[in-house]
């Protein structure tokens, strides 16, 4: 048998495996989505109510973390570009080798791959936490106020159409609407009110977000070494998080 026929073929990449920022685009939004059900959940519990879910603000949560995901993606990845958590260091055996010059040990050492392992780089993680909780939790705060009241507003229309506001009706508002291509209505929106709201609530959420993500964020940058991975654990700490901006935006 030719040699080259024993090796192992590299395994091909499927063609239709998704990229990871559209893995990662589709899990932001899916989470939103059920954070809001859970805060929807939640209320009706408290006020003791049936629990009929309004799947008008659903989308929203869902929209949103369409179009804020993609830009979060390549910020994480600009980071870890900028700023990389390891770096490689040579290993305690490798050292001991290399103090006793014993040549044979570092040879092996390189044929195992063991000569270096990856190592927290302590400053690199600091400046990542830092930029992403000051710039990254600022950028995020203001995309959020903008989105949620301009795309709330563009809905307004829902109280007025046959389907109203109940929260039974909002599955066929939402179909109807998308159909029709009228669902959300920017151009109904005045955005300097959009503005103003933002900035009025700016310090608040930024706040909140100050006592939750910083501890996510320095176990993401510490621990997880991939932009998928923090993606993944960032989306699944965004449950706890996306309840709380949901309630939020409702009590707005």
């Amino acid at each position: 048998m030719p040699k080259q026929a024993a090796a192992a073929a590299p395994a091909k990449k499927d063609d239709n495996e998704l990229s990871p920022i559209v893995k990662a685009t589709l899990q932001a939004s899916v989470i939103a989505g059920i954070s809001n059900v859970l805060a929807q959940a939640i209320s009706a519990y408290k006020d003791g109510t049936p629990l009929v879910i309004d799947w008008v603000p659903v989308f929203q949560f869902f929209l949103f973390g369409v179009i804020s995901t993609p830009p979060n993606f390549l910020w994480q990845g600009l980071l870890e570009s900028t700023f990389p958590s390891h770096h490689l260091a040579p290993t305690p055996t490798a050292i001991d080798s290399a103090s006793r010059s014993d040549e044979k040990s570092l040879d092996d050492s390189a044929t195992l791959g063991t000569l270096v392992e990856p190592r927290l780089n302590k400053l690199n993680t600091f400046m990542k936490w830092f930029l992403d909780q000051t710039l990254g939790a600022a950028v995020n705060t203001l995309l959020f106020s903008m989105f949620m009241h301009g795309t709330q507003s563009a809905m307004e229309h829902r109280a007025a159409s046959s389907f109203g506001t109940d929260p039974s009706q909002s599955l066929w508002f939402l179909i109807d609407g998308i159909t029709k291509g009228n669902a959300i209505q920017y151009h109904s929106v005045n955005w300097n009110w959009v503005w103003e709201e933002s900035k009025r609530e700016f310090v608040d959420l930024v706040l909140a977000s100050w006592k939750f993500w910083p501890f996510v964020s320095i176990v993401n940058f510490a621990v997880l070494k991939t932009v998928a991975a923090r993606s993944l654990a960032g989306n699944l700490a965004g449950i706890a998080w996306g309840v709380y901006m949901s309630l939020f935006a409702s009590a707005q």
